[in-house]
């Protein structure tokens, strides 16, 4: 449901490194702006479907008779399956080839979601829609790694901020389909429809991706490496008992299992890193190489990310409590609120480019300072009305929320891939993506405790809110970190 430096020349051609693992088919003949579209759709619907089946859960629990705990497992299945798979998705991707893993992926995830939206009783729609995030996970990384391999020179920043786009209008519009196809019903297929949405379009992004996605691969090292399955347990493991307890322990407040596993993380997390760096001295292949956290670029990217992420994707949730619970809003109501933060988003999107040539990395310390004065311009709003007055209101603060976070998203994507080598692409963009994950489900996780609950719904928003100005501070502050203007193009 992404600071950046102005573009250098960098080669006009794809790497050499890369070699093409397509056939004797079309990729090659054409401009890679072709491939685009193609490539949004399959970051679009992950993102879409991390947000969209929070308004289907009262259609879902009445629809299949389920209880509490499955429709808590309908989402969590999902984004725990996500997060935990990204950085072994984009291995995948690095050894066996980014169009014949994005491909299969993309058909994956389409199956499954036709799965979710024919599911007769809960255990299948678990079931697919743990499917659909291990599917997701290996999409999604696909995606960054051929944007950052085929764009090249002034092609490159262009890209990146549709990529960016395509994310951000996903979290911020994904409330607001999700209410209307609900609420159009069509053929009366009710919260199915949030589903089965993604079927006509995943099936037609696949028949365009043998012609139209270049096919490439990361370099295989001794002669052919192999994907490192000790390492895929480890940070599977690990991700998991990170991510499951941020994401049910709320709902279920914060039982003993939740705390065991996220003391688990530690010693998991650390083993992955330690196997990680003696396969690497080894001269093996690691999942993700330990190398490239010694470039600043990325390692203070990836920081970046994690806080930024934090505050933007549980703002989301945030907004939607208060304008549901404490408003009474229908969730369609609720989404079209949620516009004005996407026209925001939608207007610095455009200008962000040209914003990021002239600024450089401060284009995002700026992206994230508006979004923090957003954020205090509606909570002092908010403190203001409490749940009564019209929400109108609230649109100037949400409007300055998602004018600052369309300076933020795509740029910094392209920061923290900048220097990575073409051989690694995959997987760099597989651990950027976990960062954006693990940065909203920490997020959801912390204002669940400091915020909704305490008090009224408007006090609860508040005190949310408040935690939330601070990681956009300190987002800020973690940009000053990543190299200047100078951008040396990508070794091989």
């Amino acid at each position: 449901m992404s600071t950046a430096r102005p573009p250098q020349p960098r080669p006009a051609a794809p790497v050499p490194a890369a070699p093409s693992a397509t056939g004797p088919a079309g990729p090659a003949d054409r401009p890679p702006w072709a491939a685009l579209p193609v490539l949004l759709a399959g970051v679009f619907m992950p993102t879409l479907d991390f947000f969209i089946v929070n308004v289907a859960v009262p259609s879902v629990r009445q629809g299949l008779h389920a209880g509490a705990a499955a429709v808590q497992a309908v989402i969590a299945g999902y984004g725990v399956a996500y997060a935990a798979g990204l950085i072994t998705g984009g291995r995948l991707g690095d050894l066996y080839g980014r169009r014949r893993v994005f491909g299969i992926g993309l058909a994956a995830f389409t199956l499954a979601s036709l799965g979710a939206g024919l599911a007769q009783d809960s255990g299948e729609l678990i079931a697919a829609r743990i499917v659909q995030g291990v599917a997701a996970a290996v999409v999604t990384p696909q995606v960054l790694a051929v944007i950052g391999t085929e764009f090249t020179g002034r092609a490159r920043t262009p890209a990146f901020h549709a990529y960016g786009l395509a994310v951000g209008l996903a979290g911020v519009f994904g409330q607001l389909l999700g209410g209307a196809l609900i609420t159009w019903n069509p053929d009366g297929l009710g919260w199915r429809a949030v589903f089965l949405v993604n079927v006509p379009v995943g099936a037609l992004a696949l028949l365009c991706t043998p012609r139209l996605v270049p096919g490439s691969r990361g370099e295989r090292s001794g002669g052919g490496a192999r994907l490192d399955l000790p390492g895929v347990l480890l940070v599977g493991a690990g991700l998991t008992a990170v991510v499951l307890p941020l994401v049910v322990g709320r709902q279920q407040g914060w039982p003993a299992w939740t705390w065991l596993l996220l003391a688990a993380s530690v010693p998991l997390l650390a083993a992955f890193t330690a196997q990680q760096r003696r396969l690497a001295r080894r001269g093996g292949a690691p999942l993700i190489d330990p190398g490239l956290f010694r470039e600043r670029a990325f390692s203070a990217g990836l920081a970046a990310t994690l806080v930024y992420f934090l505050a933007m994707g549980s703002f989301f949730l945030l907004l939607a409590l208060y304008l549901q619970d404490g408003r009474g809003m229908t969730p369609l109501r609720s989404g079209l609120v949620f516009v004005t933060v996407g026209a925001g988003f939608f207007t610095t999107s455009a200008l962000a480019p040209a914003a990021t040539a002239r600024l450089g990395r401060q284009v995002l310390a700026v992206g994230a300072l508006t979004v923090g004065a957003g954020y205090a311009v509606t909570g002092l709003t908010v403190a203001h009305l409490g749940s009564g007055g019209s929400a109108d209101a609230l649109l100037p603060g949400l409007l300055v929320a998602g004018l600052g976070m369309g300076l933020v998203t795509a740029p910094l994507s392209d920061t923290v891939l900048a220097r990575v080598a073409p051989q690694h692409a995959a997987a760099a963009s597989g651990a950027l993506s976990t960062a954006q994950e693990a940065g909203g489900a920490v997020g959801v996780a912390l204002v669940g405790v400091v915020g909704p609950g305490r008090g009224t719904p408007a006090h609860g928003f508040t005190l949310g809110l408040e935690l939330l100005i601070g990681c956009c501070l300190l987002a800020a502050v973690l940009v000053q970190l990543l190299p200047g203007r100078g951008r040396p193009t990508a070794s091989a």
